[in-house]
C-alpha cells in the first residue's frame, strides 16, 4: 500500500488549498462589510494627478504577507 501515500498526501494538499480559496472567496464576498478595508488601510500610497491615479497597497501588501506566513507555518506545524 505504499503506492496510496503519495495521493493521500495531494489529497491533504488539495483539501488545503480548498479551503484557503473558500476563505478568499468569503473575504472577497464579505469584506465590505468588516471594519476595516484591505486595499484601503492606512498607509497605503495613493497619488492622483489631473487624468492619472496611482495606487500601491503596502500595507495591505504586508499584512496579506504575515497572514500567508503565519498560515503556512501553523500548516507546517501540523504536518509534524
Amino acid at each position: 500500500m505504499r503506492l496510496m501515500d503519495p495521493l493521500r498526501d495531494m489529497g491533504k494538499m488539495l483539501l488545503v488549498f480548498g479551503g484557503v480559496l473558500v476563505l478568499v472567496g468569503l473575504m472577497l464576498t464579505f469584506g465590505s462589510r468588516l471594519p476595516f478595508r484591505l486595499g484601503r488601510l492606512p498607509g497605503d500610497i495613493v497619488w492622483q494627478g489631473k487624468s492619472t491615479t496611482f495606487y500601491f497597497p503596502i500595507v495591505t501588501c504586508i499584512v496579506v504577507s504575515v497572514a500567508l506566513t503565519l498560515l503556512s507555518w501553523l500548516v507546517s506545524l501540523f504536518r509534524r
